[in-house]
């Protein structure tokens, strides 16, 4: 006997979710705070740290992280759910020193951390009167 649920219309309503949603399923994310700092903890199972970025920005953290499907692979598969290819995420995080961001990658979890406040940006210009 079948389950009741309908398989078939979850995966119509699946092309439906927006690129961002899918992101936010395949790199999943927890933030906290511990110790006056922001702590982020992305699962990237099966990634090697050597295909991931850590990027800052004008305030945005960006994470990318990339698999590649082997062109070798001699198996015929009936279906293929794992992650292959390039998925990002960003978060806005404030101004920050680049030196105070740590990152750190082990057993497939992505930590980084970084202080709580934001750096003053002072600057002066002058203006003409006219």
């Amino acid at each position: 006997m079948l389950p009741k649920r309908n398989y078939y219309l979850n995966d119509y309503f699946d092309l439906f979710n927006t690129p961002y949603s899918k992101e936010k399923d395949y790199m999943k994310t927890d933030i906290y705070e511990k110790n006056n700092r922001y702590i982020i903890e992305t699962d990237l199972p099966g990634i090697k740290k050597e295909n991931i970025k850590v990027n800052y920005d004008n305030g945005y953290l960006t994470i990318i992280a990339s698999k590649t499907v082997l062109s070798s692979d001699p198996n015929t598969y009936i279906r293929r759910e794992r992650l292959y290819g390039e998925i990002k995420r960003s978060f806005y995080i404030g101004i920050k020193k680049e030196s105070d961001i740590k990152a750190i990658y082990k057993d497939g979890i992505l930590t980084i951390s970084f202080p709580k406040e934001d750096i003053p940006k002072t600057f002066t210009k002058n203006i003409n009167i006219t």
